[in-house]
This record gives structure tokens, C-alpha cells and sequence, in this order.
């Protein structure tokens, strides 16, 4: 192989690398703001929420860099959030984790069902005493606001994001989309 083959083969791997960012910075910008902009935000926290911003975990089951977006979009969101610490860390984790789990779901149908069960289940456990309302109906009010999100809104997002090649092909950063 010769210099300038390495050097062009070079140059498009650093311009995939900057996409990808881009599109994760996106990704991000986009989960903070249906999170924390109002009215989004008085719906966002607490033991009884439907987070809009978590339809967009379904996006890790075609594309392998959103858990990333998702994560860092978690993260910046949580810092409107009155449980501060214990969601930056542990509700950031339980998106990423999702939004992991979603990735690897054999259907499509699927890739909605891992956000409703580990955020039910992990945000509850800190969100319930922290706001002095028992486990198990938290457990209930957060899994209802997620199939809300992530069925009712992440499930027609990925059904139409599927059935689009052009945006597909701009998602995955594709020149020839």
C-alpha cells in the first residue's frame, strides 16, 4: 500500500470519527431539551414522569453510536433534576445500559422494552425513597410513562426511521444518502 492510499484512507476515517461525534453531540442536545425545556420538564422527573426524551433510546437499535447521545444527552438533562447526584450517575447508567440492551433486541418490535424495564426498575429504587412514595407503585408510574415514551412515541420513531433510506443513510453517515 502507498503513502497517499494510507493518507486518503486516513482522512476518511477522521471524517467518519468527527460525524459520529456530531451526530452524538445531536443525539444529546436533543434528549436535554424534550427533557428539560417546558412543558417537557414537568413531566421529566420524579415518581410519577413520562420522559419524551426516552422514545429516542429506541435509535441504539439501528445505530451503535446513539447509546452514546442517549448517555451524554442523560447526563446533561439530569442536571435540571431535583434527585441531582443520584440521577446524573445512576439514571445516565440506566439509559446507556437500555439503550445497550435495545441495541442487541432480535426485532425491532423489542428494542422498546429494555428502556420500560430498567429505568422501572433502577430509577425507582432511588426515586421512591428520595421522594418518600413506596417502591412498587413508583416502579408502576415510571414503567407506564416509559411505554408511553418508548412504545407510543420510540416505537413509531424507529418504525419510521427504518423505513426512510435517505435518513438512514444521512444517520449513518453515508456521503452517497
Amino acid at each position: 500500500m502507498d503513502d497517499r492510499n494510507l493518507e486518503t484512507r486516513a482522512k476518511r476515517r477522521k471524517g467518519a470519527s468527527l460525524g459520529v461525534l456530531a451526530r452524538i453531540g445531536l443525539l444529546a442536545a436533543a434528549y436535554a431539551v424534550l427533557t428539560v425545556v417546558p412543558p417537557f420538564s414537568s413531566i421529566s422527573y420524579g415518581p410519577i414522569q413520562v420522559r419524551l426524551a426516552e422514545a429516542l433510546t429506541v435509535l441504539a437499535y439501528l445505530f451503535p453510536w446513539a447509546k452514546w447521545g442517549l448517555y451524554f444527552g442523560c447526563i446533561l438533562a439530569n442536571l435540571g433534576s431535583p434527585f441531582l447526584v443520584w440521577d446524573i450517575t445512576l439514571g445516565a447508567f440506566a439509559t446507556l445500559f437500555a439503550a445497550w440492551l435495545s441495541q442487541r433486541m432480535p426485532r425491532p418490535y423489542l428494542a422498546p422494552l429494555p428502556p420500560v424495564l430498567v429505568n422501572a426498575t433502577v430509577v425507582s429504587a432511588y426515586v421512591a425513597p428520595l421522594s418518600g412514595v413506596p417502591y412498587w407503585p413508583v416502579v408502576l408510574y415510571i414503567a407506564l410513562g416509559e411505554a408511553v415514551a418508548c412504545y407510543g412515541l420510540g416505537y413509531p420513531l424507529l418504525l419510521a426511521v427504518s423505513n426512510n433510506e435517505k435518513l438512514l443513510g444521512v444517520l449513518r453517515g453515508q456521503d452517497n444518502a
